[in-house]
């Protein structure tokens, strides 16, 4: 397989220059901004922005069909340096804004690649991983040029390249699909648990709940085999609303000094790196007792499991959550700050429907 540096076989170009904020009202042509790109997955159609001011005598560029775009400047690491290709020819004159640029191949080159290839290729792990290699910054990142000029892309065949399109489409549709199932799902979840506060009886969660403390053990623990046992990182990755088994153990020696959960406890991850996963939970269903680690609460309760987790899940204690998450680079939730919150407790026969 030939890898060519992106330097050898084209260039970059750059976004809209001499603009400020009083051009981009009233314009007379559209343009693409660093957010569209960001947002642009997969990228196939290019979400344009608003109108720009550009005079034909201004000599600015805009994209081609074949072009990648670049965002060279992001918030975090991870979405530093994104890119979105143009797989369709514009049917008019789109421009790049501010802090992106345009990469175009020499015409010796242009027939060599199938935009839609480069599409996934630029979205892939490997391709993400050399793109950070070339960012730097400290509260915001920046793209080195020249660091991504150096990168080396693949040149397989037309056919090959057309045949991954079409498998990678494939698995992209079917994508969409699941996350519009997840949606269609989230809905409904919401829409069961808004509870009238005048015809279901709402609590704290201290009146119906007691909760302790996870502790003590950590990855480096596990085996594969002993005492089973849930890691509250595992509950972000690998457990959803309830579980039967653990896919992890400790020896019976790390067990005696842990905390243990017993069937129908919920387990709840109280340390996240972000808002949206501090606590996430999931309800142990199994027969035996486990040992739970640190950052996590046991909530110990006679309710039915399955509803409080679903509820836990739900718009509306995510709300009541985001109220008590405090910290920076970790997010915390005081388990004794849960004890106030407050949940509906409808009659045992709405629980299970």
């Amino acid at each position: 397989m030939e890898f060519r540096k992106l330097g050898e076989i084209g260039e970059t170009f750059a976004g809209l220059r001499g603009k400020n904020k009083e051009h981009f009202k009233d314009g007379n042509a559209k343009y693409v901004t660093y957010m569209n790109i960001f947002f642009n997955n997969p990228a196939t159609n290019l979400q344009i922005s608003d109108l720009v001011q550009v005079k034909t005598n201004e000599n600015q560029n805009f994209i081609k069909k074949g072009d990648f775009l670049v965002a060279g400047s992001s918030e975090n690491l991870e979405d530093s340096g994104m890119i979105s290709v143009v797989c369709e020819k514009p049917l008019e004159n789109i421009y790049l804004n501010s802090f992106c640029f345009g990469f175009r191949f020499y015409d010796e080159f242009v027939n060599l690649f199938e935009p839609n290839f480069l599409k996934h290729y630029f979205r892939s792990n490997f391709f993400r991983n050399q793109i950070r290699k070339c960012s730097f910054g400290v509260t915001r990142f920046n793209l080195n040029k020249n660091k991504f000029l150096n990168l080396k892309i693949p040149i397989p065949p037309i056919k090959v390249q057309n045949e991954i399109v079409r498998i990678l489409d494939s698995f992209a549709k079917l994508e969409a699909e699941l996350e519009a199932r997840r949606r269609q799902y989230r809905f409904y979840r919401d829409k069961l648990l808004n509870f009238d506060t005048h015809t279901v009886k709402w609590v704290s969660l201290g009146e119906i709940c007691e909760i302790v403390r996870g502790g003590n053990f950590q990855k480096k623990d596990f085996l594969s085999n002993g005492f089973p046992c849930i890691h509250y990182g595992q509950i972000y990755t690998k457990y959803g609303i309830f579980a039967n088994e653990t896919i992890s153990f400790v020896s019976d020696e790390v067990a005696k000094k842990s905390k243990k959960a017993q069937t129908n406890d919920i387990i709840m991850a109280i340390t996240s790196e972000n808002v949206e996963d501090v606590c996430k939970s999931v309800a142990w269903l199994g027969k035996d007792e486990i040992a739970v680690s640190g950052h996590t609460a046991i909530i110990k309760h006679n309710q039915n499991a399955k509803f409080l987790t679903y509820y836990f899940h739900s718009k509306i204690f995510q709300n009541q959550k985001r109220k008590l998450a405090h910290g920076i680079k970790v997010i915390e939730v005081t388990p004794k700050d849960l004890l106030n919150l407050k949940i509906p407790l409808p009659s045992l026969k709405n629980k299970s429907r």
